[in-house]
């Protein structure tokens, strides 16, 4: 029997056990059912129901026999390492590159450069998400952690859960925001028009908060800082697009490519938590990419 194991994520709470792991697991509804009823599938430690709403913190494990994943290749790619240590390592992610591998996506991501830098990653997400503890988009540029074993995941993910992992990520969006600072406080949830897209929405939607603050601004665009409080799926780009001032170049979700950049002006530049063995706060920053710092120069020349 393979032992899989999660630990639920603010973007996967509040959605039948069931249908979270089909997702997971890449297989149907049904066989996961049957999981659940031999009694494969523990919550807690416990076992649950098919209908069981799984709810952020809850550690999951599944013992079943399947077909095995694809087997990740450990890949040398460069990598720009903000901190390393024997639990953690902070990397600053470029533009372009995916976070973890995926269907039909299984080489180039940061998931194959960790593994050949570290070697050893925490095993908690599954075979195609070691050391993961947190994302950030395809095509955004910044930091984020991951845990080299099990006992850091777990402390990092308690962290986010509770609130406590600062994320701060500066923009250049479309239009003048009149105001200094404000907080867009909407729900996100899968777009109903559009599964490939989240949207501002009532349906089955889930808590999302984004503060933030005007840094310059430049006539038909405004230079951002925002701060999460919660870590939905496209946060930032769906919550400016939701108040009429998209990430500038974003594809999904923006208007009109304006601004010579490759995908949406969107960098987390900063990166806070507790170190989850030495329990002392850990605060890094990452400069602006160049592109993003090429249009910004652009703009403050021109206006």
């Amino acid at each position: 029997m393979n032992k899989r194991e999660w630990i639920v994520q603010q973007d996967d709470e509040q959605i039948r056990i069931d249908k979270f792991l089909s997702q997971k697991h890449k297989e149907s509804r049904t066989a996961v059912q049957a999981w659940i009823k031999e009694g494969n599938v523990l919550v807690n430690g416990k076992n649950v129901k098919s209908n069981y709403i799984v709810q952020e913190g809850d550690v999951i494990v599944v013992y079943v026999k399947k077909a095995e994943e694809p087997n990740i290749q450990a890949e040398n790619i460069a990598l720009d390492i903000r901190y390393e240590d024997q639990d953690i390592v902070v990397v600053n992610k470029p533009r372009g590159m995916v976070v973890h591998p995926a269907p039909g996506h299984y080489s180039g991501t940061l998931v194959n450069a960790l593994l050949y830098h570290c070697q050893d990653l925490s095993g908690i997400n599954g075979e195609l998400r070691p050391g993961i503890v947190h994302r950030i988009d395809k095509d955004t540029t910044g930091l984020l952690v991951a845990a080299k074993h099990d006992k850091a995941h777990e402390h990092l993910s308690n962290q986010l859960q509770n609130k406590k992992i600062e994320r701060v990520y500066r923009a250049v969006v479309h239009g003048d925001i009149p105001h200094d600072h404000g907080t867009v406080d909407a729900p996100i949830g899968r777009d109903p028009k559009d599964r490939q897209k989240m949207a501002v929405t009532e349906k089955n939607a889930k808590e999302a908060v984004t503060h933030f603050n005007v840094l310059e601004r430049w006539n038909d665009y405004t230079y951002i800082e925002c701060k999460l409080e919660t870590g939905r799926t496209h946060q930032i780009r769906v919550h400016m697009a939701y108040i009429r001032h998209p990430v500038a170049g974003d594809p999904k979700y923006g208007r009109q490519k304006t601004l010579p950049i490759q995908g949406q002006a969107l960098h987390a530049g900063k990166l806070g938590f507790l170190h989850p063995a030495k329990d002392e706060y850990m605060e890094f920053e990452a400069p602006l990419p160049d592109d993003m710092s090429k249009i910004i120069a652009g703009l403050q020349k021109k206006y």
